[in-house]
Order: C-alpha cells, then structure tokens, then sequence
C-alpha cells in the first residue's frame, strides 16, 4: 500500500490532518494490509445499463461525462492518494453483550438497525477509516463518516441496479469527504450522496437512517446487537485516539473549505439537519440542549415532527481521546403518531413520556413501558453535523434557534 504522504497544518486549531480522517501518524505510516477491490456484484434491484467510460479519480473533465455537478476545480486534494485512507471491506462484528467494555460508555457510535438486525460502528474506528461496506439485515450498505464536517451517514450501495463498494478518493469538496465508485469510478459526496463527477454524475444513493449515539445507549436499545471488532479490522491505528483535537470548536474555520460560509450561524455551530420533500431546516443545538433531556416540537414541509435530545454523548472530535470530549448528547427525530393517533412526547426522571398514555420512551423513539410498551415511532432521517456543511449542501436551508 501507498504511504499517505500529505500531513496538513489546521492552524485555527492547531490539529495536524491528511484530507478527511487521515492523522500524523497516517501521513508517515505504512499500511500493514490490503483491502478488498470490492469487484460489483449482482444486486437484487433491477439493474440498468452502466455506461462506460474514464475514470474520474484520474480525469474528472473527460468529454463522455454529463455535466460535473459542482465546479470539479472545487474538488481539492485533501493529501492521500484514493484509499489512501483505507475503507474496511471486510468487517468483523462482536455480539454487544461480550463487548461492553470495549469502549467508553459516552463514547460515538453510528446506529444501524436494518430488518432486525442492529449494528454499531464506532467512531473511533471511522475516525481512521471513514468507510465501511457492509451488508446488513440482507442489504448491501456504506456506512460514512466525515470527520470535518462530523456527519455519519450511509447509503444503499447500489449503483444503476449493480452492487458495488465505495472507497475514499482523497479528496474533498466544501471540506467534507468525496467517495467514489468501484464500479464506474465516478465521484460522490459523502453527505448527500450524489454521484458529482464522472460516468454516472447525477445519479443519486438511497440514504439510509444511521444517527449517532452514544454507546452505552447503543446497549440499552440494542443489547442483542452487533459492534464492529476495533480490534479486529486489519490495519494498525490508534484507536480511540482522536488526531482532530478540539477541531469542533465553533469559533475555528473548517478545513480547506472552498466558497462562501453562510454567516447565518457560525460555522461549525453544531445543528440537527432534517430535510423533507425538498425542504431543508436546521435547528441549532443552542435551541435543542436542555438539561438531561429536551423535547423540541418541530414542523418541516408542514409535517409535525418531534425532536428528542439526551445528553450522554461525547463529541468525537474535541478531546485527545474520541470518548473524552464534552458531552454534546443524541438525537431522535420522529413523526409523534402511533397507530394513527398523535401522542405528546415531554421529560421526566426516567425518559421521555407521553402524556396521553403517560408511557415511557427512549431516545430510539421506542416504548419501554406503559400502555403502549413495544410501539415505535416513524424515524425521520436527519443529520448531527455542522452549520457550515448544512448550509453549503441544503442552500436556502431555514435556520431555527439561531
């Protein structure tokens, strides 16, 4: 494997980075094992023609490619070379009940929960990996995570009908991590998931909902769930370690960002993303965090949603340690309807409750006792992540709690 040559100097924050998760140590370490080519594979989704052509990791102005989604001279080099920063092909899972004190109990994980079967993925292992391709409860799925603009989200990982795996290009657009292909070698942003350069530019992933938690929550909702072996993926890194120390301080500016920063809010103000039907809003953490626990009524597209916080999580990127930094708390956003009745979701001493059945819920919009025991609400998909990738990715986004 190629050795990440680029270390890059955060001077804002004085936090050494090569491109989107890669560290000190990365820059001037050898990679100790190979990952997968990931070669496509039949999916179960009808498949469409894959049009041939160039690769876009190696020439993003070719003639037979539609037109480039964004300006391709605002994709930049963020250091390593493509898979520089290595995803993780072939994942090893521990059962959650053997693994409890694996990791620190306030410390990030991206929640998966597909067809039954619950997964963790700790942020401390995509801190150095940013990628992982997976195949959960039967669907094929890239697990995602950007470090610079501290959003986690994953995507059916199926192109034109066709499997593929997804690796990272080295690249960066508006400071936030840019995939690609395996299969066409096209260029896709991380955290819309659009394919922005190349053969297929224009298509779109399906997202799939994977909010951050906390990893003691993680056990309490999903004790029968799986977590991805940190001890296990291969490659040598420090773990647990986090090379973007105070890097989520929202008075610093992002890194090798490109273009007009909404001054709206600062920038990397921490805020909860929900986009519906085409419509964007941003509710920032100033108006959400409350205590132990808040509930935030809120309306997007005209849909009553409700917004659950509670505090338990560590940020990531603040400490020298992932599950060290202060206590940013997680989020649940819902449709409050059960069985097609609305229920009025409020805090008490143990959880969130509702007043018509005065039932207890989690943060994973899940009944743990009372009337309605064993009931869950609709998840709506929303993203953790910064005001500054928000707003460059959702322009026009409304702002609330400013």
């Amino acid at each position: 494997m190629n050795r990440l040559g680029i270390a890059m100097l955060l001077a804002a924050g004085a936090v050494v980075v090569t491109a989107c998760g890669a560290s000190p140590e990365d820059a001037a370490a050898e990679d100790d094992a190979t990952t997968t080519t990931g070669a496509a594979s039949s999916s179960t989704s009808e498949s469409v023609a894959v049009p041939d052509g160039p690769s876009a990791l190696t020439d993003r102005t070719a003639e037979a490619f539609p037109d480039p989604l964004v300006p391709v001279e605002e994709i930049i080099s963020g250091g390593p070379p493509p898979d520089g920063i290595p995803p993780l092909d072939d994942p090893i899972f521990a059962d959650v009940a053997d693994s409890v004190d694996q990791l620190e109990p306030a410390e990030s994980v991206v929640a998966l929960e597909i067809n039954g079967d619950a997964r963790a993925y700790p942020v401390r292992v995509l801190m150095w990996h940013e990628i992982v391709n997976d195949t959960v409860g039967g669907i094929p799925v890239s697990v995602t995570y950007c470090p610079l603009c501290n959003s986690a989200v994953s995507y059916h990982r199926v192109v034109r009908g066709v499997e593929t795996t997804f690796g990272t290009s080295g690249s960066l657009y508006a400071s936030a991590l840019v995939m690609y292909d395996r299969l066409t070698e096209s260029l896709w942003t991380h955290f819309d998931g659009r394919a922005v350069v190349g053969v297929v530019a224009g298509d779109q992933l399906e997202p799939i909902g994977s909010p951050l938690m906390a990893w003691e929550e993680f056990i309490a909702v999903y004790p029968t769930g799986k977590v991805l072996d940190w001890t296990q993926t291969g490659f040598e890194r420090d773990y647990g370690r986090n090379p973007y120390e105070g890097y989520d301080n929202p008075d610093t500016d992002p890194f090798l960002f490109r273009g007009l920063l909404d001054d709206r809010e600062r920038a990397k103000q921490r805020v909860v993303g929900i986009s519906v039907d085409g419509v964007a809003v941003a509710y920032s953490m100033n108006l959400i965090v409350a205590g132990e626990r808040s509930v935030t009524p809120a309306q997007v597209a005209e849909r009553d949603l409700v917004i659950l916080w509670q505090a338990g999580q560590s940020s990531a990127l603040d400490d020298s340690r992932v599950g060290g930094g202060d206590d940013v708390g997680s989020v649940g956003v819902f449709v409050p309807v059960v069985d097609g009745t609305p229920v009025t979701l409020a805090v008490d001493s143990d959880g969130f409750v509702d007043e018509e059945t005065a039932s207890t819920w989690n943060i994973a919009g899940r009944a743990t006792s009372g009337p309605l025991e064993g009931s869950r609400l609709q998840r709506v998909e929303h993203l953790d992540t910064f005001w500054f990738a928000w707003s460059t990715y959702r322009p026009g986004t409304t702002l609330i709690g400013s």
